[in-house]
C-alpha cells in the first residue's frame, strides 16, 4: 500500500527515475540537503516519488534486478547530469555544507550561449550516494553577446 498522493500541481512532463543501491541513504540525501519532499511512496517496493517546492520532480527505487541495462557499478549514471533549478541556491549550498558532503564542482557563476544571447546561472555539482552527478542551479539573468 502506498503513502501520500500525486505531486502538487500534477506530474512533470519529464521526471527521472533512478535505481539506487540503498533506499534509506538516497532518501536522506534527496530529502535532506537537496530539499525534496516525498509526494508519495511505496515502502514495500522501496520506491519514492519526490518533489521540490519550486517544481522539480524525481523518483527512485532500490535495486531489484529489473531494468538494469548494464553493470551496476558506482558511480552510476556515467554521462548523465541531473540539473535541478532552484529559487535559493545559497540555502541548498548551505544544506550541502552542513551535511558534510563534498562538492564535485564548487559554487560558481557560469554564463553560456543560449542561441542569440547568453544565460547566466549560479551552480554547483555534487554526487548522490550512488555517484549520480547532480547540478543545482539558480538563473541569474540573460545578456546580449559582448
Amino acid at each position: 500500500m502506498g503513502i501520500g498522493s500525486p505531486p502538487r500541481g500534477g506530474f512533470a512532463a519529464l521526471a527521472i527515475e533512478l535505481i539506487v543501491s540503498n533506499y534509506e541513504n538516497s532518501l536522506a540525501f534527496w530529502t535532506g540537503p537537496m530539499g525534496f519532499v516525498v509526494a508519495y511512496s511505496r515502502p514495500a517496493q522501496k520506491f519514492a516519488y519526490l518533489q521540490r517546492p519550486d517544481g522539480a520532480q524525481m523518483m527512485f527505487y532500490e535495486r531489484d534486478g529489473d531494468w538494469e541495462t548494464g553493470a551496476f557499478e558506482v558511480p552510476l549514471g556515467r554521462g548523465a547530469i541531473f540539473q535541478i533549478s532552484v529559487s535559493d541556491i545559497l540555502a541548498v549550498h548551505d544544506a550541502v555544507v552542513a551535511a558534510g558532503l563534498p562538492f564535485y564542482v564548487e559554487l560558481r557563476e557560469k554564463w553560456r550561449d543560449w542561441g542569440d544571447r547568453q544565460g547566466g546561472q549560479r551552480e554547483f555539482l555534487v554526487q548522490d550516494p550512488d555517484g549520480y552527478l547532480v547540478m543545482v542551479s539558480q538563473k541569474i539573468g540573460e545578456r546580449p553577446f559582448a
